[in-house]
């Protein structure tokens, strides 16, 4: 590992954190994917100056040049969070083959707009998380060194079905009780795939933490309400809506890369 193999890992995640922030923008909205970056305000077509990751943001002191209108926050913190989360993937995983890197790599950018996307819209894409799925069934054939056998294989996949049927069946008889007031539906099919990515034990341990920094979340946020600090002008009650989606996330992160276990 050198300073060189970092500083390329985070540029690569500036990058794909720029693209995420376009296709979060885009998804559903009727445009495509491919078409000309523009400000949501003027209409400007953006020169490629406009969209550097992060260096942009800045240098335009957070406007647009053509119409002074602000840029969201979200774009370059987007992109920063992003190439952190490349770079601990590398520390995590570099030393199991450019193939487990680049497998997590993926995992991460996908986990990035499923939390991006439901923090702007309060709903979790069905395509990112079937995405995320696919690839969680597919990891134990596609991370395996070829030389297990059928049965450590098939033990694998044990372990892959089993973590997805019970996270997803907690989730699921919590959205049957509540009647989708507790959670939503999409809450239950992330469960179920991050379940296939982690197996039942880490899987159970991620959730958790979901629930905990959830719960911590929002009480900050009601106290925050209620007296005012830091200039808080949002109404938020116990009541009140929280998109559930950045914390499962979060907990598989922790997870994944600090190997954070509540066992």
């Amino acid at each position: 590992m050198t300073i060189l193999s970092f500083l390329f890992v985070f540029i690569l995640g500036l990058i794909t954190g720029s693209f995420l922030n376009v296709l979060v923008l885009r998804y559903h909205s009727g445009q495509t994917i491919g078409g000309r970056s523009h400000c949501l305000s003027c209409g400007k077509t953006l020169a490629w100056y406009e969209l550097l990751p992060v260096i942009s943001f800045l240098v335009q002191r957070g406007r647009c040049l053509g119409c002074q209108s602000k840029i969201s926050w979200q774009y370059p913190l987007v992109e920063l969070l992003t190439g952190l989360l490349f770079v601990l993937a590398y520390l995590q995983f570099s030393a199991d083959g450019w193939l487990s890197l680049a497998f997590y790599l993926v995992i991460i950018s996908l986990f990035v707009a499923i939390t991006v996307y439901d923090l702007r819209h309060k709903i979790i894409p069905d395509l990112f998380v079937w995405l995320v799925g696919i690839l969680a069934l597919l990891r134990p054939i596609l991370l395996s060194n070829f030389d297990n056998k059928i049965g450590n294989l098939w033990s694998d996949y044990q372990m892959v079905i089993l973590g997805g049927l019970a996270a997803g069946g907690i989730f699921l008889l919590l959205w049957l009780m509540s009647r989708g007031q507790w959670l939503g539906f999409g809450d239950v099919k992330l469960a179920l795939v991050v379940g296939f990515l982690l197996g039942p034990i880490q899987v159970f341990s991620a959730l958790i933490l979901a629930v905990w920094l959830g719960a911590v979340v929002g009480l900050i946020l009601v106290i925050l309400t209620k007296t005012g600090l830091f200039g808080f002008k949002k109404y938020f009650t116990i009541k009140s809506e929280l998109p559930f989606a950045p914390f499962i996330i979060l907990g598989v992160v922790l997870n994944l890369f600090f190997q954070v276990n509540v066992f």
